[in-house]
């Protein structure tokens, strides 16, 4: 068997369009344009190459991006008199701070003096207990891209035994949360799970979020189930003749998991496309709550 990939960079592409069409519609029939605020402390490479492709999707979708750049050194107070302007001005209508922070900025006290309402990364406690409420709300992006992407391949998710990998605050737990809604048998699994291979060959969805390359093993796949890989990891590419080059790669071992898995997503172009075309959905999303619009059934 060879598993079908899950052409992450196509669906999101479909997803940008469609967020798009969205935005031109309300700008041309409320005369609304959805803004959404970056905001990077510091120097971080990767987290400057993510802030750069964000910007450039914002403006593809027709959104106004009202980016923010504060040096590393930058005080807790200043970010957070930042956060509280931003929170203000009716022209922004998403707030993402990008993480990791530097150290003397406590993180989650930065995500709790975000409005709610602008919670385009969907992290606030609000939002996350709204999420675990079965209310409705901003959801964070790489889960709700991971659900779309496993949409695709099933026509419902319903009954489907779902095993996921970490239990982080960014996807692990909220990607259960969204499983959980669209009644799947949820399991979360961890360091200190027993036997996680025995666990993982019982998944008709299997989600690793776990941050190590390639963990997770083609003999712990169940024969023509969906995998989700949401790792990102840089490796040696031992066979590259360039000494010190890197390559990426998932948390699964892909080589050996599309030999037996019915669908997969690759590393890179499964899951990482996804995340910036569902924060694009958020801020849509937010700009017509803010307005009492009603949202676009995307």
């Amino acid at each position: 068997m060879t598993a079908r990939i899950i052409d992450g960079k196509t669906i999101a592409a479909d997803l940008r369009g469609k967020v798009s069409d969205a935005v031109h519609r309300l700008r041309r029939d409320r005369g609304i344009v959805p803004g959404i605020a970056v905001v990077l402390v510091g120097e971080d490479p990767a987290s400057s190459v993510y802030v750069r492709t964000k910007s450039k999707a914002v403006a593809e979708a027709g959104m106004h991006a009202f980016d923010r750049k504060l040096p590393a050194a930058t005080p807790e107070a200043e970010l957070l008199a930042l956060i509280a302007e931003l929170n203000a001005d009716a022209a922004v209508n998403g707030i993402l701070v990008q993480l990791p922070l530097p150290k003397q900025i406590d993180a989650q006290k930065v995500i709790a003096a975000i409005d709610p309402g602008k919670d385009v990364d969907g992290f606030h406690p609000i939002n996350v207990g709204r999420l675990a409420s079965g209310l409705p709300a901003l959801v964070p992006c790489t889960p709700m891209g991971c659900v779309r992407l496993a949409k695709t391949v099933h026509e419902t998710l319903a009954g489907l035994e779902a095993v996921v990998i970490g239990r982080s605050n960014i996807v692990g737990k909220p990607v259960a949360q969204l499983l959980l809604a669209e009644n799947c048998t949820v399991t979360i699994c961890h360091s200190k799970t027993r036997d996680l291979p025995a666990v993982c060959r019982r998944a008709d969805l299997l989600v690793a979020a776990i941050g190590k390359p390639e963990f997770v093993r083609g003999d712990w796949i169940k024969p023509g189930a969906t995998v989700i890989d949401v790792g990102i990891n840089r490796v040696a590419d031992q066979g590259n003749p360039n000494a010190g080059k890197d390559r990426i790669v998932g948390d699964v071992a892909y080589d050996e998991a599309s030999q037996v898995a019915g669908a997969i997503t690759p590393v890179p172009g499964g899951a990482g496309p996804m995340t910036i075309a569902c924060l694009l959905l958020n801020t849509l999303r937010a700009a017509c709550a803010q307005n009492a619009l009603p949202g676009p059934p995307i």
